[in-house]
């Protein structure tokens, strides 16, 4: 058995979740937020049998797009009456990033 691990941005956790539904996967869905941009992600967890993982990652893949937006920089650490404009940085959001992790016991009650 192998555990994937799928951190996906929010605008394609709904889509990627129903195509895995679509595909008979199951999981767990778990709310996180992204280090870099302090944006909310998702965490999706997939058990699945060897056979299958290239199913699921094919799923992923067609489901979690990479797109281009605009952010402002944190602004830095300035001295009282220092005036800092921040310029909006082009930035890559979305896409999936996935671990995948053998399973040395799996077990259901």
């Amino acid at each position: 058995m192998k555990l994937v691990f799928a951190i996906v941005h929010n605008d394609d956790a709904g889509k990627l979740t129903d195509a895995l539904r679509d595909h008979s996967h199951q999981f767990t869905l778990i709310s996180t937020t992204g280090g870099f941009l302090r944006e909310g992600n998702a965490t999706i967890l997939i058990g699945v049998e060897p056979d299958k993982l290239e199913d699921v990652l094919r799923v992923i893949k067609e489901n979690c797009t990479t797109r281009t937006q605009f952010v402002n920089p944190m602004p830095p650490v300035m001295e009282p009456g220092e005036l800092y404009l921040a310029q909006p940085i082009e930035v890559q959001v979305g896409g999936a990033t996935v671990f995948v992790m053998d399973v040395e016991r799996f077990e259901k009650f």
